[in-house]
């Protein structure tokens, strides 16, 4: 009896780790997935190398709402990605700023990290002007644990202008830009 129960028991593994059922059905997918790498395939995956600030203008009529702000890790680099809904491609100015100060306002953000990278989107727009509901998850969004993202803080829209800040672990550490179509994305690497 102990036989026949140990060798169901290695049968029922099996099958689960074949992906299949008893009756040879697929496996149905996981409830919960923990993702150690963000999804931009089309992201170059090389290491970034300086600090400069990077800048490209928006497309013309470009009218983009952050709908989703991510983070994962990369073998030498943390990632950032602000998914944008509407149309038009974006435009970037991101750089080393001293403190995260909220343009309008200019009330200080909380961000942990030893130093703050500001992430400007231009080609911005109101819900209303979109057609497309904002980002609404946590804020701030967490970055990998014992990674070079500490954090990511706000998504705000200002006189056409989505502002957001990342908290950096350590000052000047090199990071790159890149903007991505299907969906339009705006991926910020972080060296780590």
């Amino acid at each position: 009896m102990l036989r026949t129960r140990h060798a169901l028991a290695v049968t029922a593994a099996a099958l689960v780790l074949a992906g299949c059922t008893a009756n040879g059905d697929p496996a149905p997918e996981p409830a919960v997935s923990i993702e150690t790498e963000v999804d931009a395939p089309d992201a170059p995956s090389t290491i970034p190398t300086d600090t400069a600030d990077k800048i490209s203008p928006a497309g013309d009529g470009a009218k983009l709402t952050v709908t989703d702000i991510r983070t994962g890790r990369h073998e030498g680099f943390d990632r950032v990605v602000y998914e944008m809904g509407g149309q038009g491609t974006p435009g970037w100015r991101v750089g080393y700023v001293d403190q995260a100060v909220q343009d309008g306002s200019g009330h200080e953000i909380p961000l942990a990290g030893s130093a703050v990278i500001q992430v400007l989107i231009d080609g911005s727009a109101y819900p209303f002007d979109s057609g497309v509901e904002p980002y609404s998850g946590p804020n701030p969004v967490l970055g990998p644990s014992g990674g070079s993202v500490v954090e990511v803080n706000g998504s705000g829209v200002f006189e056409g202008v989505t502002q957001s800040f990342i908290g950096v672990a350590a000052a000047d550490t090199p990071f790159s830009v890149t903007a991505l179509t299907e969906p339009t994305r705006l991926v910020i690497d972080v060296a780590n």
